[in-house]
């Protein structure tokens, strides 16, 4: 199961449209933490907040989120302990939230469009409910609320007993967590284990072969994962706490996602939402990124 969330590295070779503006920095928090960040494209400004726990913004970049920047001045940054940026001592939502913040203080921006992928969602949703002010709409790409959730294990289970021929049987939830790690150590045996990703096992060559390539580092996800009770805040459920958020929200989700379960977005209570369903898995800004790009294009161009 850890694994699952670390394999979502995949890039891809773009070269940005004739006039966009393109920079690439770091800046030092009020902790003295250093932040990667790159700043590319023209229009409204986007800040992207990866997933993982704690994958870089290449991922998302360089295999199709890039085609946003006609339109966006995409905002790309490594979170603290993740891909460019410097360690901390410290990797508590609050701190998350706050390195958000303070990038865009940095960069001098007014309102921003907050767009995040998978486990990016849960910081995404913590700042939009703190820092509403500043936040022209939230845009959240088959993304998880409640990490690990119970409903959203289950439907990865049955899954995975579909694709090795097994019978489904009762599991008590305290054995959820376990029941699926056998399981997925039986898919990755049969090579398979990336199908709670895609179908396509050409996404996944295309991903180890780029990774290898770009060495990051991966703190701030192993702390969250090998660290639960120090973090227990990621493990909490934030589905139930968007019936506070009021900014224009878009979700989008896909029909075949079972990285983070296909019903799970069903949960969300926002309460000026938008929610967009596409045929296909995790990786939509991928492997529908047309798509994709049209429906956030749309969302912006409504709300801007």
């Amino acid at each position: 199961m850890k694994a699952l969330f670390f394999t979502l590295l995949l890039f891809f070779n773009y070269l940005p449209a004739q006039g966009q503006s393109k920079s690439e920095d770091f800046f030092q928090t009020s902790d003295h933490v250093q932040i990667h960040y790159k700043v590319s494209g023209t229009g409204e400004a986007c800040i992207y907040i990866p997933g993982g726990p704690g994958q870089g913004y290449p991922s998302f970049e360089l295999m199709g989120g890039n085609h946003l920047e006609k339109n966006l001045k995409m905002i790309y940054m490594d979170q603290r302990g993740s891909g460019k940026s410097a360690q901390s001592d410290d990797y508590h939502l609050d701190k998350m939230v706050q390195d958000i913040e303070e990038l865009r203080q940095h960069l001098k921006l007014n309102k921003v469009f907050l767009m995040a992928h998978s486990f990016g969602g849960i910081i995404a949703v913590s700042y939009a409910k703190k820092y509403p002010q500043n936040v022209k709409g939230l845009i959240l790409a088959n993304v998880t609320l409640h990490f690990l959730n119970n409903e959203s294990v289950k439907e990865q289970i049955d899954y995975a007993n579909e694709l090795l021929h097994l019978k489904n049987r009762k599991i008590e939830n305290d054995s959820l967590s376990s029941e699926l790690s056998k399981l997925s150590k039986s898919l990755r045996s049969k090579r398979m284990g990336y199908r709670f990703l895609t179908d396509d096992i050409e996404t996944i060559k295309e991903m180890d072969k780029i990774d290898s390539l770009n060495p990051r580092i991966i703190d701030f996800g192993m702390a969250v994962i090998s660290k639960p009770k120090e973090y227990p805040e990621y493990y909490a459920d934030y589905a139930q706490s968007t019936k506070d958020i009021k900014v224009p929200t878009l979700i989008i989700t896909g029909k075949k996602d079972k990285a983070v379960g296909t019903k799970h977005y069903q949960s969300f209570k926002f309460v000026n939402k938008q929610v967009v369903s596409i045929d296909g898995g995790h990786l939509l800004y991928y492997e529908k990124n047309p798509e994709f790009i049209n429906t956030v294009w749309t969302f912006v161009k409504k709300e801007k």
